[in-house]
């Protein structure tokens, strides 16, 4: 656990870029039905005409009971066909996690292809993952996280996760070019639920947790679900502590058949610790040694959701939905590192610090108006809505090197801590941001084989910053249109094709040309009607201009630099299948080929040195991962294995400070139910306890090491 820490000066929130919000239940594709819409009631009908076909009649707990999702929920609110949805997505279940124990995000994300994770290995600030070799959008039940996005999320607090591969502005307003992760949020339900567990694992873990609900004593229009979790724990190195606390709370009300409104308030606390300071480049190290400094590497966050939504069919073909949250985020760290290079002889290493003081809060929310109806063989789809967004920061940041004084060297052969003397501000600014946005999307099926897709958006983006350091003030204005299109070809009841070409703009920053990005993709799915499976293929070429990248200086100061252009062009391979009644397999494979097309860098001292012909940061040209799980019949045992494989990849953007290892690391699970309801699981993660490099800049970072954990859970 750390010691006393010592805090910065009174500060705000650390400048995070804020995205637009996603439109919830944006639409994806249409598919024909027979009948107009307008004849049917949403009492009688087991599908219905919308965006995608929409399965009024699918069950709740499909997540809890299956690793095979046949629905998009887009945000948690409809679920829409993901065989007939053109685009490359991954939805990872609430059976799936609780097979893995997966808790945290970069461990639920590990086994989806077209996605790599940990590549800051025991660097724990942020949940850290990249798709298609670029950062990711976030999303919370379909409306961004935005300035919230630095948390690291709860993933007890979730149904599911949806991975959408390749940004689309279009559906999910300002976004960064390689995909979008949206959160789903576990929802009141008014059949039962009730789940409780106990967990001890790897470095002191303790962990209970809690999900009760159901309809409100007894009422048919009202329902409620408590999810709570408590969690203290230290990590694999020394002088450190994982503990957080989660509390949400939900009530839904459906006064009839065809309105419905729910409302959600959760709060998160995150006590931990950033980093162990990084490992010295000379040779390999213990994970547990510690060089960073016990009374300053500390991270505390605190954020509160208040969220709400709102539908109600007039069942005439039109819809209204509405969704909104606000949010309030507390996130104070204090980060001492190393700051090696690979001439030192000397058992002297330099160090910096990092800190920052943070407060951030954000409103955002959609109005949408959907209308469906039929024409002879051509079904229509329309989607008309406006967004708003609305976030502002304040942030008080510190900064310092061994070379200034302010954090002392440290010996790697006996290490002696020696505190900050006195951290020096670097930055104090507040920063505000507004999106306003209107779109508009248009699906059309024609003779039930063909699915047209289209769809614009017009965003009119404001930031503005005020530095407290030099007493100035700046603003800036964007507006950005965005446009998607997509045909679908629905082969038979298994398989479709589909042809996509979306656009991405990314997050506005004051004084930085927002990055666009454009995304041609050919996909194919397929899933037969004899197993619970679903296998999808997807070629793609993603190509995004104006890049801003982050480059360390040689004085160790980090910069916004903007490269030019990059290009990645790929293939993305997924299978969900439960084979049988007692075995499910869950495997992926990407292959990425990243280039810079235009660029150059500029280094301190150096001046502009060319990174075109460049391959990207921690994008590795090949990955594959494979899990298994199998109830071994008449026993009440079942057994899981997991590989992930990650090739090579370059760790810095000028491609010359080396690769990574690539490697094959391996995850077990064994499961017992003791009585009906109540189990008790047991699960490894990088079961040999390999350790290599997974990132290298000033100091090395290990990959993490081998954890096992065992929960004793009880349902009912």
């Amino acid at each position: 656990m750390t010691d006393t820490k010592t805090r910065l000066i009174p500060a705000r929130t650390p400048w995070q870029r804020t995205t637009g919000a996603v439109l919830f239940c944006a639409p994806l594709a249409a598919v024909p039905l027979s009948g107009f819409a307008q004849e049917t009631t949403a009492s009688d009908e087991a599908f219905r005409l919308a965006p995608i076909i929409v399965n009024a009649k699918v069950a709740a707990d499909d997540d809890a009971n299956s690793v095979v999702a046949k629905e998009l929920w887009v945000g948690g609110k409809v679920a829409t066909s993901l065989l007939d949805t053109p685009a490359s997505v991954s939805v990872i279940t609430q059976k799936e996690i609780e097979q893995r124990s997966a808790s945290t995000t970069e461990e639920v994300l590990q086994y989806t292809p077209g996605l790599i994770t940990d590549y800051y290995g025991t660097d724990d600030r942020n949940d850290y993952f990249k798709i298609r070799g670029f950062q990711a959008t976030t999303y919370r039940d379909g409306l961004t996280l935005g300035s919230m996005r630095g948390v690291r999320e709860e993933p007890f607090a979730y149904e599911r996760i949806e991975v959408l591969r390749g940004a689309n502005s279009t559906l999910f307003g300002p976004a960064d070019p390689g995909g979008s992760v949206n959160f789903v949020s576990k929802r009141p339900r008014f059949e039962r639920i009730g789940q409780g567990y106990v967990t001890y694992g790897s470095f002191d873990h303790k962990e209970a947790g809690v999900d009760v609900g159901g309809a409100l004593n007894g009422s048919e229009t009202l329902a409620y679900r408590l999810t709570g979790k408590v969690q203290g724990s230290e990590r694999e190195y020394d002088h450190s502590q994982d503990d957080n606390g989660f509390a949400m709370g939900g009530l839904t009300w459906e006064p009839t058949a065809f309105t419905s409104a729910t409302l959600i308030v959760d709060h998160l606390r995150r006590d931990s610790t950033p980093n162990s300071g990084g490992y010295p480049k000379d040779r390999e190290y213990d994970r547990d040694e510690f060089f960073g400094e016990p009374s300053y590497n500390f991270h505390d966050v605190e954020r509160t959701n208040i969220s709400a939504s709102f539908s109600h069919d007039f069942d005439n073909g039109f819809t209204l939905r509405s969704n909104l949250r606000h949010s309030d985020l507390s996130d104070e760290y204090g980060y001492v590192y190393i700051s090696d290079n690979v001439d030192r002889t000397s058992t002297l290493v330099d160090r910096g610090y990092l800190g920052s003081d943070t407060e951030a809060e954000q409103l955002n929310g959609n109005l949408m108006l959907q209308y469906d109806a039929r024409f002879e063989n051509i079904d229509s789809s329309t989607i008309v809505g406006v967004e708003y967004l609305d976030s502002s920061s304040e942030n008080v940041s510190v900064y310092g090197l061994s070379s200034g004084g302010d954090v002392g060297q440290i010996d790697t052969s006996n290490p002696v801590y020696s505190g900050i003397s006195s951290p020096k501000v670097y930055q104090n600014k507040d920063q505000d941001s507004t999106i306003k946005s209107v779109f508009l999307q248009q699906n059309l099926s024609f003779y039930e084989r063909f699915i047209l897709t289209l769809g614009m958006r017009h965003d009119s983006m404001d930031v503005s910053e005020t530095d407290h350091l030099y007493s100035t003030k700046s603003s800036d204005s964007f507006s950005e249109n965005s446009f998607r299109g997509a045909l679908t070809y629905i082969v038979n009841d298994e398989i479709s094709a589909y042809v996509s070409m979306v656009e991405s703009v990314s997050p506005p920053q004051v004084g930085v040309t927002p990055e666009r990005g454009s995304q041609y993709e050919l996909g194919v799915k397929y899933s037969p009607v004899a197993m619970n499976a679903l296998f999808s293929a997807a070629v793609y070429e993603l190509t995004q201009d104006d890049v801003a990248t982050a480059v360390v200086q040689p004085n160790g100061v980090i910069e916004q630099q903007t490269v030019g252009e990059q290009r990645v062009r790929g293939l993305d391979l997924e299978a969900k299948a439960e084979l049988t009644e007692n075995l499910s397999l869950i495997g992926g494979y990407s292959y990425m080929d990243t280039e810079v097309l235009r660029g150059a860098l500029d280094v301190w001292g150096v001046g502009f040195v060319s990174i075109k012909g460049n391959e990207f940061v921690s994008a590795p040209k090949h990955s594959a991962s494979l899990w298994g799980y199998y109830s071994v019949p008449g026993t009440d045992v079942s057994v899981g294995l997991g590989a992930r494989y990650v090739g090579s990849y370059y760790f810095n953007n000028f491609n010359d400070s080396g690769e990574s290892e690539a490697t094959t690391l391996f995850d077990a699970a064994f499961n017992y139910q003791i009585a009906p309801g109540t189990d008790l699981a047991v699960n490894v993660s990088n079961l040999l306890d390999e350790q290599h490099v997974v990132g290298s800049g000033s100091a090395d970072y290990y990959n993490p090491g081998r954890e096992l954990t065992a929960r004793l859970s009880y349902s009912w």
